[in-house]
């Protein structure tokens, strides 16, 4: 078989009879211009990444990491602190997802997303404080190895941890899951095969740094929900006073003394409060069912006294 001069597939038969057939047609995706922006933008960030891990050391490392948890306004907290004169997101994208899916690509790789360290200080020097840079990737918080890929790491790194209503929080996972192509199952289902999906699958990653487990990172609705044991984890590595937790409904009521409040942590020098947002919320196509939303609050009852305890108070959802 050969081409024509109209790019037309020939065959040519015993006789010498040319045979045509119709080239096949490209796949939808290749002729929507949102998928070859979005592919554009993909191949450029590549190009940039490449080019500044060229650069070595001359990156910044961050000072702190919003490490969770999943749909609990991680984004929201991190566009405001973006918005102070000396903070410095990762530059090419919210969520880098080094110390998670991304460990094997080194640590020139995950400088590259960040600020050269001399152009963000004379871009801070107005704000009268060193500059720190962050970037948000909420898989963190619940990946068995994250924790001490950080430290080893970012030593004397700082953690921000945003929580909501565990319930809530399942169920907006869900509508992001299957919005982004992860998820087929309905909510209850995905609930009952969870379990068998998630089976082992933290044992891999343990066994094997290299493994990317797509259920464990996409399919623990309920299980992401297990506030206390995530907190345990990074209680034992980073010990609590380098840890910050937000209650992600008192952020989205009054953002002012939470924002404040972070700041206070980071020891970061008020500037002003941006404008708060709240972002990346999601509409459910139907709310959840009494029964589901029963039998996740019975679930959950344990865990949240748990939550309670290390927190020394208790999260708005149980107020």
């Amino acid at each position: 078989m050969s081409p024509d001069c109209q790019g037309t597939a020939v065959a040519w038969s015993g006789d010498g009879t040319p045979i045509t057939q119709a080239r096949p047609a490209r796949p939808p995706r290749l002729r929507d211009p949102r998928f070859l922006l979005s592919s554009g933008k993909q191949a450029w960030r590549s190009s940039l990444v490449t080019t500044r891990t060229l650069c070595g050391g001359a990156g910044m490392l961050p000072g702190f990491l919003i490490v969770g948890a999943q749909r609990c306004g991680t984004t929201s907290m991190t566009r405001a602190l973006s918005e102070h004169p000396a903070v410095f997101s990762a530059a090419l994208r919210l969520e880098v997802h080094y110390f998670d899916s991304g460990y094997d690509r080194g640590l020139a790789w995950y400088r590259s997303h960040f600020p050269l360290r001399a152009r963000a200080w004379m871009a801070a020097r107005a704000a009268g404080a060193a500059p720190v840079a962050f970037e948000s990737s909420p898989y963190y918080m619940f990946h068995p190895l994250a924790a001490e890929r950080i430290a080893r790491d970012l030593p004397g790194v700082k953690l921000l941890v945003l929580l909501r209503d565990p319930v809530e929080r399942a169920y907006s996972a869900h509508a992001h899951e299957v919005s982004v192509g992860y998820e087929t199952e309905p909510f209850e289902r995905a609930l009952e095969i969870e379990a068998a999906r998630l089976e082992g699958e933290a044992e891999k990653i343990m066994a094997d740094p290299a493994y990317v487990s797509r259920s464990h990172q996409h399919h623990a609705y309920r299980t992401r929900g297990h506030y206390a044991d995530q907190l345990d984890r990074l209680e034992r590595t980073f010990g609590r006073e380098r840890i910050h937790v937000v209650d992600s409904q008192a952020f989205f009521t009054d953002p002012a003394p939470i924002y404040d409040g972070v700041l206070e942590f980071l020891g970061l020098p008020d500037r002003g409060r941006p404008e708060f947002k709240r972002r990346n919320a999601r509409p459910r196509a139907a709310p959840m069912t009494s029964t589901v939303r029963a039998a996740l609050q019975e679930h959950y009852r344990s865990h949240d006294e748990r939550l309670s305890r290390w927190l020394g108070y208790e999260p708005s959802w149980r107020g």
